[in-house]
């Protein structure tokens, strides 16, 4: 099988990124989301994205156009039949992604793969409710997408070797580099990363540095490019607590519980970049 039209669910961060990956690579992309607002915010992100890179020199105008034109959109998710593979990119929420994938499968051709991008979820739970869990892959991106190299290739129980081998070709061909990981919660970068930023909320909820400090001490004392907090940010305050919620529950063990202060900060709508605010101001 050899997959020329992806469908993908979802037009926010993730999806939209995936899409401008995909489309970059030449494959047919269609991107769904529930109202035409939620779409016209991710084509215009991708065309952003695209002028970047055109006023860097590392595409031209006919280049951009291409791209955009390979990007088609719809509110109709019966529209995704004619897709090889669907990539469910929709909010980190369980009772939301059983939804749409049980509603996926039923629309799409046999033999399509269905792959879901959560950064935290049980592929093998998600798979469960399926009909197909063979065909059921989780294919986690980075954010953002068409900058982060890594693609997680989680295999379910049920996940099939062909399944497998298919995405993790789509991922080489989109120029990404894909690494196999067990189904497990966090998988294996969540699994490490969420934690140490949850720590980082904890040092500044104590009081016992600066935002700015904390961010500083990482950068400048473990050579990482982005302090954790500002990288808390990028991802989403509220991404970040559903996954140590998803690690907190999984294992029950008291290190993975999330931060008073990331919860409070989540129920006050401080969701970081997206709402222009969390541990830092954006956008005046």
């Amino acid at each position: 099988m050899t997959i020329q039209t992806v469908g993908i669910i979802g037009a926010g961060t993730m999806g939209n990124g995936i899409a401008q990956a995909c489309a970059a690579a030449g494959l047919q992309v269609l991107m769904q989301d529930i109202n035409e607002a939620a779409i016209e915010r991710g084509l215009t992100t991708v065309s952003g994205s695209l002028d970047r890179l055109v006023k860097k020199g590392s595409l031209d105008e006919t280049g951009k156009s291409g791209i955009l034109a390979r990007v088609r959109t719809t509110t109709r998710a019966d529209d995704l039949a004619a897709a090889d593979m669907v990539i469910e990119a929709a909010t980190e929420n369980e009772e939301l992604k059983l939804r749409i994938l049980q509603n996926v499968e039923a629309i799409v051709a046999p033999g399509a793969v269905v792959a879901t991008n959560t950064s935290s979820i049980s592929i093998t739970r998600l798979a469960a409710a399926m009909h197909h869990p063979e065909r059921f892959v989780g294919m986690h991106f980075f954010n953002p997408v068409p900058v982060m190299a890594l693609v997680e290739i989680i295999r379910g129980l049920r996940t099939s070797d062909d399944t497998v081998a298919l995405v993790t070709a789509l991922a080489q061909r989109l120029g990404k580099t894909p690494i196999g990981v067990k189904n497990s919660a966090g998988f294996v970068v969540n699994r490490i990363l969420c934690p140490m930023i949850n720590e980082a909320i904890f040092a500044l909820q104590e009081g016992l540095a600066s935002a700015e400090e904390i961010d500083a001490g990482m950068k400048l004392g473990c050579n990482h490019p982005i302090g954790p907090l500002a990288l808390c940010d990028l991802i989403g305050l509220d991404v970040e607590l559903a996954v140590m919620e998803v690690l907190h529950g999984s294992f029950r063990d008291p290190k993975y519980r999330p931060a008073p202060l990331l919860r409070e900060m989540v129920d006050a709508g401080m969701l970081g970049r997206k709402s222009g605010r969390g541990f830092y101001l954006y956008g005046g």
